[in-house]
């Protein structure tokens, strides 16, 4: 069960963000109103909210799960892959020092997005990506070991991030799409295939028994209500626009 989300107020400067998407510029007006929509559906989940202010010195920072991974025994400060958002790390740093948790730290010449860990109750999957490299997968593994957690790696090969493509429901369910529908480190899950036209849909997120699904992915989310669970709409189209789902928006602990 989590308790609490950390989440980061869009900034202006979020028109310049990173993005492959191709979907045109975020309206930064938009954006606000469903970074609002999007808290209150963390509420309704029954979490408490830590808001942390916008920063215009970095324009994708209000994807504030790549920063920092939190485990229920530690955190871990990440070391982003682009190097436009490398100092996002210093801002969230002293939000995490207040919690009651040790704290970890990846060092270059590792890079690792939190949007390449997937947790599945005590083992850790890694994505190797163009944002998490084997240095920053190996550091973390020798991170979690220390607080006896396992993890292991997988080379991705048309996502973004590994929760681009695959989110666990708690309760064996794991939500998929392409390259991991058959995926051998994904075997013993019951995988829940989402639609090739609904891809996006597969960043969505488990809290406390509902799931949080991107507006608009009727297919997807029927898929989602047929395996027994509640589900959450929230449109993050804006987010979208900046290669951004559901779960880069918050850290969820």
């Amino acid at each position: 069960m989590f308790t609490k989300a950390i989440v980061k107020t869009p900034c202006k400067n979020m028109l310049n963000g990173i993005t492959t998407a191709g979907l045109g510029k975020p309206d930064y007006n938009l954006a606000l109103k469903q970074h609002k929509d999007y808290i209150h559906a963390l509420k309704k989940c029954g979490l408490k909210v830590i808001v942390l202010d916008s920063d215009e010195n970095f324009p994708d920072s209000t994807f504030v799960e790549d920063a920092c991974l939190i485990t229920p025994r530690c955190a871990i400060i990440t070391n982003p892959g682009a190097e436009s958002r490398k100092g996002e790390t210093i801002r969230i740093s002293k939000t995490i020092k207040e919690l009651d948790l040790p704290v970890e730290n990846i060092q270059s010449p590792g890079t690792l997005d939190a949007g390449d860990i997937m947790m599945v109750k005590n083992h850790y999957f890694a994505g190797l990506s163009d944002r998490t490299n084997y240095e920053g997968a190996s550091q973390l593994n020798r991170i979690l070991e220390k607080y006896g957690y396992t993890s292991s790696t997988i080379a991705l090969k048309n996502v973004l991030h590994l929760k681009t493509g695959v989110s666990y429901l708690e309760n064996n369910n794991l939500l998929a799409f392409g390259e991991f529908l058959d995926h051998p480190s994904f075997s013993s899950f019951n995988i829940l295939a989402v639609d090739p036209d609904e891809f996006y849909a597969a960043n969505s997120v488990w809290i406390n028994g509902n799931v949080l699904v991107p507006m608009g992915f009727f297919k997807t989310i029927k898929m989602i209500k047929a395996a027994g669970y509640q589900t959450i709409e929230v449109d993050v189209s804006e987010f979208r626009k900046l290669d951004g789902g559901l779960s880069c928006l918050s850290l969820r602990f």
